[in-house]
């Protein structure tokens, strides 16, 4: 595809940072998306004629997304995943069980919000896997602003919990032969000192874009797992009702419609969200 980026463009990054536009960044999140060619070449040449210095990335987003909507809506559900993410607060309870539902698909049993005992106290977990004599103590770190990143203090922290819970289980017999793990994964960034210590300490850190190809966005789209918060046929009321009820990805309502049933929703509208969700996984 031949495009020609603007010279000299700084954009405004979440953080505040500025760097230059790179076009190949925008038609690699459109590709990503399941953008056609054609569609890619349109919404760039319209970025590219509209681009100015200082506008920001969530602008830059916003726009990319109308444009992809009028023309495809599913793929502009699927390239609003980053956003539709951040929706799924306030609490950080819905990005619990959505990460357990990931774990889960990848063939881990999976338990969400336990309290265990450690060695020296007890501690609240948000996803405890089980795979193959493997133990996964799992933390989730749920951020509502692309601005927010995780420092060292969070490994620091879970490393020392995961450690008593680990040293606790050392002595039960029912973990003989056990190996045991501990994960940091969060739905932003972490700090280069954070994963630089997550990586000697022996944590597991999954964010966004980390492990670079391998990361959070990377599992969701190669497990077709999104966040209810992508689809347009429910309003923010009725998607907190499904989140209230642990109910955080589409798939879980393809698989089962019947959980619709509290909405109260049309016949018509039913059937046009589960067209929807079928176009989009």
């Amino acid at each position: 595809m031949e495009t020609e980026a603007p010279k000299n463009i700084l954009i405004r990054k979440a953080s505040g940072e500025q760097e230059p536009f790179a076009v190949e960044k925008l038609i690699r999140s459109l590709r990503n998306a399941g953008a056609e060619e054609g569609i890619i070449q349109q919404v760039t040449s319209d970025i590219q004629a509209w681009i100015y210095d200082g506008v920001s990335t969530q602008q830059i987003y916003a726009r990319a997304f109308t444009l992809l909507r009028k023309k495809k809506s599913q793929v502009a559900s699927r390239y609003k995943l980053k956003k539709a993410m951040m929706e799924l607060g306030p609490t950080g309870y819905p990005f619990e069980h959505f990460v357990g539902h990931i774990m889960q698909r990848m063939g881990f049993s999976v338990e969400v919000g336990q309290t265990l005992q450690g060695h020296c106290v007890t501690h609240e977990v948000d996803v405890v896997a089980t795979q193959d004599k493997q133990l996964h103590f799992v933390e989730c770190k749920y951020g509502q602003n692309a601005g927010r990143i995780q420092n060292v203090k969070v490994p620091l922290y879970i490393r020392a919990r995961v450690d008593d819970l680990i040293i606790k289980r050392k002595e039960a017999p029912e973990y003989a032969g056990f190996t045991f793990h501990g994960w940091v994964v969060t739905n932003t960034r972490f700090t280069s000192d954070a994963i630089d210590y997550g990586t000697c300490s022996g944590l597991k850190l999954l964010s966004w874009d980390y492990p670079p190809g391998n990361g959070l966005k990377d599992w969701i789209d190669r497990e077709k797992l999104y966040p209810i918060t992508v689809v347009k046929n429910l309003n923010n009321s009725q998607k907190q009702d499904l989140m209230e009820r642990h109910i955080v990805t589409c798939r879980q309502l393809l698989d089962d419609p019947q959980l619709l049933a509290p909405l109260a929703l049309s016949v018509s509208k039913t059937k046009a969200l589960l067209k929807e969700i079928r176009e989009i996984l």
